[in-house]
């Protein structure tokens, strides 16, 4: 099985290939060979098979299609411009994350001319969609059926990507899942330009002994996932059988509705005060019009697990990210 990851350089995918290269097949299938692919070539992988760094321009068709070779069977999209960048640089978000997009169908469309023919399967695709993607704010308990009403440019983008890929699964030039993911929280290293990076930050910083703001209250609620199991779903999702989606290729995986007392509960009383109260509108502005919860009925049916508690969001922190996190920033 040849697989590709876009963004094979941010966490997600560094964390989805290195299990890969851990376990040494998906669903049951040998991989026999993994591209990683990114703005700047990822750092290499020790794996038991080939491993190929590529640096390029998702939006680029020669760079995609050197990055998908014939023969691909997954290719993981999680290539993205995250909210709050997305926001303030409105072309640079289309052009990554709705042409990047554009430019992945077409890259499988070339490969898939056989496979319309009945002579092979498309490749599949998993796309990270995003909470983002609805809006509804504090209020929201989103059915599976809820419409997709972005309050944001990032959102607009994600949800316009999600149906290109569900119009290409269904002229068979692709297979896609797209995935709807929470805000993910413990992310390991330094903060970044999502408009969600303070979630991770207000765990992840006193945990490194370090102040951090906190732009909303402690009331303020959130869809959420770990690492851990938002991996566990693409992993799902790469082997899962896909006739029962039907035209609808979007999941709303099962993630956890929490508040921010919630999960600053969950630290010690030392740890708490290193979270400083500095309200952002701008900030608050954006996740505000993201839904609190989902019913996530149909995506427990199809067998993707549950997000555990924010203790056990903690624990899996401490035990793969915590001490690589202090090397990296030099504590």
């Amino acid at each position: 099985m040849q697989i590709t990851i876009l963004g094979g350089g941010g966490f997600l995918g560094r964390k989805f290939a290195e299990r890969l290269a851990a376990e040494g097949h998906l669903g049951g299938q040998p991989v026999t060979s993994l591209v990683l692919f990114d703005l700047a070539a990822p750092r290499p992988l020790a794996a038991p098979f080939p491993v190929t760094c590529l640096g390029g321009d998702v939006a680029s068709l020669a760079d995609v299609s050197a990055a998908i070779p014939p023969g691909t069977s997954l290719v993981v999209h999680l290539a993205a411009v995250v909210s709050a960048a997305a926001e303030a640089d409105f072309d640079l978000g289309m052009r990554v994350n709705l042409h990047g997009t554009l430019t992945v169908i077409e890259a499988c469309r070339k490969l898939a001319g056989p496979a319309i023919h009945g002579l092979a399967a498309p490749p599949r695709v998993l796309f990270t969609s995003s909470v983002a993607s609805f809006g509804g704010g504090q209020a929201a308990l989103l059915p599976d059926d809820a419409r997709q009403i972005p309050t944001n440019s990032y959102g607009a983008q994600k949800a316009a990507a999600e149906l290109l890929l569900q119009d290409a699964s269904r002229k068979g030039f692709l297979d896609a899942v797209s995935i709807r993911l929470p805000t993910v929280i413990v992310r390991p290293g330094r903060p970044n330009k999502a408009a969600s990076s303070f979630f991770s930050a207000i765990l992840r910083e006193p945990l490194l002994g370090l102040e951090t703001p906190l732009p909303v209250g402690e009331d303020f609620r959130v869809w959420v996932c770990s690492p851990r199991r938002a991996v566990d779903w693409l992993f799902h999702a790469a082997v899962m059988e896909t006739a029962p989606l039907g035209v609808d290729r979007g999941i709303n995986p099962p993630g956890l509705a929490v508040s921010v007392g919630e999960m600053l509960a969950a630290l010690s009383p030392a740890e708490r005060a290193l979270v400083k109260r500095e309200p952002d509108a701008a900030i608050a502005g954006i996740v505000g019009g993201w839904p609190a919860e989902f019913t996530a009925t149909r995506a427990r049916a199809l067998g993707f697990t549950p997000q555990e508690g924010v203790p056990q969001i903690l624990a899996a922190f401490r035990e793969d990210d915590l001490a690589a996190t202090r090397a990296e920033r030099g504590l």
